[in-house]
């Protein structure tokens, strides 16, 4: 099936550290390709791989499931491992879910994480309907595209897989189980202003991560792909610096 152009994994060998990035649903690794860069240079090893069914055809994506995006991630985390002496996980929206799932399952192997605009519950009344809804319709209208920045596009799906989208609470209620697992330092970059994912998930981990591991730092002028929004080398930033207060060994350059 071919690639969307510009939907290609990244991955760049760098020093012990290494961090995987975890795009969203229906998106590609176009929209996490700059943060990935920048850690990039700072000397990191990157790993950004492309979830199945993504980047191609929304009709392909109908024939995956949540289990073989977290299974192509869980893949590449312990790719990771094998090469590096620590790893933290980042993601955007659905792309954050699952980096605290692996943060869940690996416990202190994963060293901390960073989400951006993570997507936790089902705060679209259409995805509750999906599970009824996928038997009559293929694909409903996209969510992609919710930018801030003018000019700025996402490469992401136009339509959504109806199918797919209804394995999404199956994730979300197992993550929401489990958020009592995670002891690692989380930092969650927030969008007041966001059009797919609304406050409910931020709540979430509120109330759920109890111990001090928890920040949450409000980005005012991102929608919810932050990650190519007016914010964008704020989150850069802020999680290089976030691996380095964390990371016990030294990054490359440092």
């Amino acid at each position: 099936m071919p690639l969307m152009p510009g939907a290609e994994p990244y991955h760049h060998e760098g020093g012990q550290v290494g961090v995987l990035l975890c795009h969203g649903f229906t998106g590609t690794p176009q929209s996490m390709r700059p943060w990935g860069e920048h850690l990039a240079a700072a000397g990191l090893t990157v790993s950004l791989p492309r979830l199945p069914g993504h980047g191609t055809t929304w009709q392909e994506m109908n024939r995956t499931r949540w289990e073989d995006w977290y299974a192509e991630l869980d893949l590449a985390f312990g790719d990771l491992r094998g090469r590096c002496a620590e790893v933290f996980v980042m993601g955007l929206s659905m792309g954050g879910c699952m980096a605290l799932r692996l943060a869940e399952v690996y416990g202190e192997t994963v060293r901390g994480v960073v989400t951006v605009n993570p997507s936790l519950a089902i705060d679209v009344p259409l995805l509750r309907l999906a599970p009824l809804l996928k038997l009559f319709v293929p694909s409903v209208p996209g969510v992609s595209g919710d930018i801030k920045k003018p000019g700025v596009t996402e490469l992401a799906y136009t339509r959504t897989p109806v199918r797919a989208a209804a394995t999404l609470p199956r994730l979300w209620s197992l993550v929401q189980s489990e958020l009592y697992r995670i002891t690692q330092p989380v930092l969650v970059y927030h969008s007041p202003e966001d059009h797919v994912v609304k406050p409910e998930s931020v709540r979430i981990l509120r109330e759920r991560l109890t111990n001090g591991n928890l920040e949450i730092v409000q980005l005012m002028d991102s929608y919810h792909v932050a990650t190519l929004d007016n914010e964008a080398d704020r989150i850069f930033s802020g999680s290089l610096d976030f691996i380095r207060t964390h990371a016990s060994v030294p990054l490359q350059r440092d």
